[in-house]
C-alpha cells in the first residue's frame, strides 16, 4: 500500500525558513508526479508546487515562486519543500500528493494519493 507521510511543520517567525518532508512508502512507480498543496482555515486547498520523476521538472504557484523550492531524493523515496522568506499568509496545513504519469497538474483532483498534512504557522 502506497503511503505519503509529511513532516517538518511547526511555528516560525515571518522571514524565517522551514523544510517539509514527504516520505513515500510502498512506492514502486518510476513515472510519477508529486504535488504540494496547502489549505488555510476557511479557504480552499490550493496548489503550491509540483515535481515529477523526469529530471525533476518543477512548477510553482506565483505566490511562492522564488521563495519555495521542491526537490526529491529517489534513494530515500522522500520529497522536500524548502520554504524561505515565510510570510503569515503562508500559514496553512501543507499536503503532498502523488499521481502516476508526468505532467504539470495544479488541480488537486488530479492527484490520487495524499498524505495526512502538516501544519505550518508563520507568526508576524
Amino acid at each position: 500500500q502506497v503511503q505519503l507521510v509529511e513532516s517538518g511543520g511547526g511555528l516560525v517567525q515571518a522571514g524565517g525558513s522551514m523544510r517539509l518532508s514527504c516520505a513515500a512508502s510502498g512506492w514502486t512507480f518510476s513515472v510519477y508526479t508529486i504535488g504540494w498543496f496547502r489549505q488555510a482555515p476557511g479557504k480552499e486547498r490550493e496548489f503550491v508546487a509540483t515535481i515529477n520523476s523526469s529530471g525533476g521538472s518543477t512548477d510553482y504557484a506565483d505566490s511562492v515562486k522564488g521563495r519555495f523550492t521542491t526537490s526529491g531524493d529517489n534513494a530515500k523515496n522522500t520529497l522536500y519543500q524548502q520554504m524561505n522568506s515565510l510570510k503569515p499568509e503562508d500559514t496553512a496545513v501543507y499536503y503532498c500528493a502523488a499521481r502516476l504519469g508526468l505532467g504539470i497538474w495544479h488541480n488537486s483532483n488530479e492527484y490520487t494519493i495524499w498524505g495526512q498534512g502538516t501544519q505550518v504557522t508563520v507568526s508576524s
